[in-house]
């Protein structure tokens, strides 16, 4: 090969792996890029949880993926009604679960408002809540108790195979990591929750 030649096919082996550090290079930034936004929308604005147990049927069901919305608590409160996902509070963690752990509940009633159960009804400051959600009525009765300023009552749609309010007590505000928004799987039953 004459020198002109191999001068030639040097500098296109030159330029064939400056091209492929470039494509290299622009592709790990990307990557990069793309994991840093991820983590930025779990941590702050959104993520996806599952649902391993009964307490919220016939509302949520073993197997279901929701997006757990993060944002809207920050600027608004719990509402009634509400599904919230919490870190579980002191009294739990008492009981063997995880502080990592995430639990899912209904909103019942908010700092000063009066919740109990009576003949299966749930009624809060004296008035009986419409629950066209619930699996059944509750086989239990609870007697009036007030929620304190920065707590919440909260139960489970699965009212009597519930771990929620009504046996562990007031939710703080400050558990509370997002409230359940959206579900995506299974297929058959995607939408607003």
């Amino acid at each position: 090969m004459s020198p002109e030649k191999e001068q030639i096919s040097s500098e296109q082996k030159s330029k064939n792996n400056s091209s492929l550090w470039q494509t290299i290079k622009s592709n790990v930034t990307t990557i990069a890029i793309a994991l840093i936004i991820s983590f930025i929308i779990r941590v702050f604005i959104a993520e996806p949880r599952y649902i391993p147990s009964e307490s919220m049927f016939p509302t949520l069901e073993i197997g279901d993926r929701l997006i757990i919305e993060k944002v809207s608590y920050r600027f608004d409160d719990v509402h009634r009604r509400d599904i919230v996902v919490f870190q579980p509070p002191p009294q739990l963690q008492r009981q063997g679960y995880q502080a990592n752990q995430a639990f899912i509940k209904r909103a019942i009633a908010s700092a000063g408002e009066t919740v109990a159960v009576t003949d299966g009804i749930v009624y809060v400051n004296n008035q009986p809540l419409e629950e066209n959600y619930i699996a059944q009525l509750p086989q239990y009765d609870l007697m009036p108790v007030t929620v304190p300023e920065g707590k919440l009552f909260v139960m489970g749609d699965n009212r009597n195979n519930s771990n929620d309010s009504h046996i562990w007590g007031f939710l703080p505000q400050n558990n509370i990591i997002g409230h359940a928004v959206f579900r995506f799987w299974p297929f058959s039953r995607i939408g607003k929750v």
